[in-house]
């Protein structure tokens, strides 16, 4: 392992990404567990706290997932969102087309941001080859 690139700059090794099946388990888990946090505060209504927490594991669960993830992840956190800060007792509501694809819309775009800038190609390391001549 070295530690510069050719051209300066640190190496940073490339991460693993956690698949979409992976990415949504965790979304889902983490979900959960932030309704669960938000209870305890006593936050559990539809405000702009509950709404900026979800949007903030979304970006949180981008930063470890792979792009073609962020629909599932924006899913889970719609899901968890709606069913356990807004409409509350684990009961999906529906406040009307607009306004519910806004926030899937904006829990997926935000876990998209975070995420594609790990699918950008990374610089490889370009070695040159040099030719053996047998004939010498």
């Amino acid at each position: 392992m070295y530690s510069a690139r050719p051209g300066g700059g640190r190496y940073r090794p490339v991460l693993e990404r956690l698949a979409v099946p992976a990415s949504g388990t965790v979304a889902l888990l983490a979900g959960g567990a932030l309704a669960l946090g938000l209870g305890g505060f006593g936050e559990l209504h539809s405000g702009w706290l509950a709404f900026v927490a979800y949007l903030a594991l979304c970006g949180l669960l981008g930063g470890f997932s792979r792009p073609r993830a962020a629909p599932v992840i924006g899913l889970a956190a719609w899901l968890c969102c709606n069913a356990f800060a807004e409409h509350r007792h684990a009961e999906l509501g529906w406040s009307g087309s607009g306004v519910e694809l806004g926030h899937y819309a904006m829990f997926t775009a935000i876990a998209l941001l975070v995420a594609l800038p790990a699918a950008l190609p990374r610089r490889t390391v370009r070695v040159a080859l040099l030719r053996f001549d047998r004939t010498v």
